[in-house]
C-alpha cells in the first residue's frame, strides 16, 4: 500500500448506491458475509471456555472504578450483583449470538446496519467512537494521579500535575499505535498480568487479612447496611460507575467462533468472567472502603490512598507503595493502549457506506488509521482541559465518566434493540452461538440489558451528593449539552455526504467488503 495515497475516490458516476453494490454480488441483504463465514468454518477452534473467560476478564476487569463504587461502602455487593444482571451478563451473551451470525469488520457497526440500515449501524460506531473521548481523561487521570505516588502523592491533587502527565502519556501511547499492534501488545501482555490482576490480588488479600485480624473498619459490618438505601436517586448516583466498569464485555463476542463447542463453553466462559470479574470488584472496592474515610476518599487516587494506609500500618514502608503504583500505572497504560485502536477501526470501517469524513480516512503503510487516531487524541486533549476549569478534580472525573456512561448505554441499547430485531428478519442465519429460549429467550435476556440501560441513563443525570461539582441545573444542562453535541455529527454528516465520499480502494485489513470499482487500479504503486 502506498503510505502517500493509499486510497482512490469513487465519482459520482461511478459509485454504485449501496443497495446496487449488494445487488450486484448476487447476495441478499440479509445474508451473511461470505467471506467471514468460510474462513469462520475453516479457522482452528481453539479456545475453551477458560481461556475465553479469561480474555473478557482482561478486558474488563479494572481497579480505576473501584474507589467511586466505596463510597456505598458493604451495600456496593448489591450494586456490583445489579450491574452483573442487567449490563454484565445481557452484554456478554447478545455480543455472542451477534459477532457469530455477523462476523464482520466493525462489529458493532456491522450488527445494527444489519438490523436498521447504514445510518443506525453509523449512529452506533460513532457512539462506540466518541464515549472515548470522555473516557480517555477519565483513566489517564487514574493513570497520572497513581504513577504519582511513584514521585510525590500530592500531586495526585496537582491539576496542573494531571494535565500536563494525561496529555504525555496520551500523545505517547497514540504515537506507538501508529506502528502497528506489536508495540501495544509487547506492553498490554505483561501489563494485564502485573498492572492488574496482581495488584487485585494484592489489595483483595490484605483487606481480607485486615478485617480477619480485627483491624479498626471505616465500615463496621451490619446486616442492614447490605440493602442499598434506594430512597433517592442520589443515593444510587455512583451505580453508574458500576455499569461503566462493566462495559466491555461484548469482546468475548469476537472470539465465540473459536470455541470448540460454542452452545456449551460460551455460557461457561461467561460464568468465569462475570464470577472473577464480580468478585474481585466487591472484594477490591470493600478493601478500599475499610481504610479510607468516605470524606476524604479520592475518585481519582483512592486505590493508592489505600495502598498506602494498609502498608504503612503493616509496616511495610513506602517502597512497596511505590512498587505497587508503578504497576498499576503499567496496567492502566497497558488499558489505554488496547482501547486507542479498536472503536478508530471501528470508525474506519463506515466509509463503507460513505459516512466517513474524507480528513479522517489516511491509513498509514501499517494498517493503522492515524487520521482518526490524530483526531481522537486532539479532542480527547480538549476535554482533558477540563481538569483544570472545574471546581475539583473529583467532579471533573465525575463529569467525564458519567457522560461517557451515558454514550456507552445509548450505544448499547442500539445493541439490544438489533439482536431482538435480527431474530425476527434473519431467523435462518447461522449462528453459532444463540441465546437458548428462542424469541422469548432473547426478549429475556436483551430486555434485562436494556432495562439496566434506561435506568444508568436516567441516574446520570444525577449529580452526587458527595462530590463538589457544580450547581446542579448546570451540571444537568452540561451532561445534556454533552449528549446532544456528541450525538449530532452522525445526523449532519446524513445530510452533507457526497458519493465521491466512498473510497474505490479502502484498506483491506481495516475492512471486509470488496472494493467499489475493483476493476479500476489506483493511481501510483500497487498495495501489496
Amino acid at each position: 500500500m502506498s503510505a502517500a495515497n493509499p486510497h482512490r475516490r469513487v465519482s459520482p458516476s461511478q459509485r454504485p448506491s449501496v443497495g446496487d453494490a449488494v445487488s450486484s454480488t448476487a447476495q441478499p441483504p440479509s445474508a451473511p458475509d461470505l467471506a467471514g463465514t468460510a474462513g469462520a468454518s475453516q479457522r482452528p477452534r481453539v479456545l475453551g471456555a477458560w481461556s475465553l473467560g479469561m480474555i473478557m476478564v482482561a478486558a474488563v476487569l479494572t481497579l480505576r472504578g473501584f474507589p467511586s463504587v466505596a463510597e456505598y461502602g458493604w451495600s456496593s455487593i448489591a450494586y456490583y450483583v445489579l450491574g452483573a444482571l442487567f449490563l454484565l451478563v445481557p452484554m456478554s451473551l447478545v455480543a455472542a449470538e451477534l459477532a457469530t451470525g455477523w462476523p464482520k469488520a466493525g462489529g458493532l457497526f456491522a450488527w445494527v446496519r444489519e438490523a436498521f440500515g447504514d445510518q443506525w449501524g453509523f449512529l452506533d460506531i460513532w457512539f462506540s467512537w466518541v464515549n472515548n473521548l470522555f473516557y480517555f481523561p477519565t483513566v489517564l487521570a487514574f493513570a497520572a494521579a497513581t504513577l504519582a505516588y511513584v514521585i510525590d502523592p500530592s500531586l495526585a491533587n496537582d491539576k496542573l500535575y494531571l494535565v500536563l502527565a494525561m496529555l504525555g502519556i496520551f500523545w505517547g501511547l497514540t504515537f506507538l499505535n501508529f506502528f502497528g499492534m506489536k508495540l501495544i501488545a509487547r506492553l498490554n501482555n505483561p501489563g494485564v498480568v502485573l498492572g492488574t490482576l496482581l495488584p487485585a490480588l494484592v489489595l483483595v488479600v490484605v483487606g481480607v487479612y485486615w478485617l480477619a485480624s480485627g483491624r479498626h473498619s471505616e465500615i463496621p459490618f451490619h446486616a442492614g447496611k447490605l440493602v442499598p438505601n434506594l430512597g433517592s436517586l442520589s443515593n444510587v448516583v455512583f451505580f453508574v460507575a458500576v455499569l461503566l466498569s462493566f462495559t466491555g464485555m461484548e469482546i468475548g463476542g469476537f472470539h465465540a467462533k473459536d470455541l470448540r463447542n460454542p452452545t456449551r463453553s460460551y455460557p461457561r466462559a461467561t460464568l468465569i468472567a462475570v464470577a472473577l470479574i464480580v468478585g474481585v470488584s466487591i472484594l477490591g472496592t470493600l478493601a478500599i472502603a475499610f481504610v479510607v474515610p468516605q470524606s476524604q476518599l479520592n475518585l481519582v487516587a483512592g486505590l493508592m490512598q489505600a495502598f498506602s494506609v494498609f502498608f504503612h500500618a503493616l509496616g511495610f514502608g513506602g517502597w512497596v507503595t511505590r512498587v505497587m503504583a508503578f504497576l498499576v500505572g503499567l496496567g492502566t497504560l497497558a488499558l489505554i493502549g488496547a482501547w486507542l485502536l479498536g472503536p478508530a477501526k471501528g470508525l474506519y470501517a463506515t466509509e463503507e457506506t460513505g459516512d466517513l469524513v474524507p480528513q479522517l480516512e489516511y491509513v498509514n503503510k501499517h494498517h493503522q488509521p492515524v487520521a482518526i487516531l490524530v483526531a481522537q487524541g486532539v479532542l480527547s486533549s480538549i476535554f482533558a482541559l477540563l481538569f483544570l476549569s472545574v471546581p475539583s478534580v473529583n467532579s471533573g472525573y465525575w463529569i467525564l465518566t458519567a457522560l461517557t456512561t451515558q454514550l456507552v448505554l445509548m450505544m448499547y441499547v442500539l445493541v439490544y434493540a438489533a439482536a431482538i430485531r435480527l431474530r425476527y428478519t434473519q431467523p435462518g442465519t447461522p449462528r453459532p452461538y444463540k441465546i437458548p429460549g428462542g424469541k422469548a429467550g432473547i426478549w429475556i435476556v436483551a430486555g434485562a440489558g436494556l432495562v439496566g440501560c434506561v435506568v444508568g441513563f436516567v441516574i446520570g443525570f444525577v449529580p452526587p451528593t458527595a462530590v463538589k461539582h457544580w450547581p446542579t441545573p448546570f451540571y444537568v444542562a452540561a451532561m445534556v449539552a454533552g449528549i446532544v453535541i456528541s450525538s449530532l455529527p452522525p445526523f449532519i454528516i446524513e445530510k452533507i455526504k457526497k458519493p465521491s465520499w466512498r473510497l474505490a480502494h479502502p484498506d483491506e485489513v481495516l475492512v471486509d467488503a470488496e472494493p467499489v470499482d475493483a476493476a479500476v487500479p489506483p493511481p501510483g504503486p500497487e498495495r501489496s
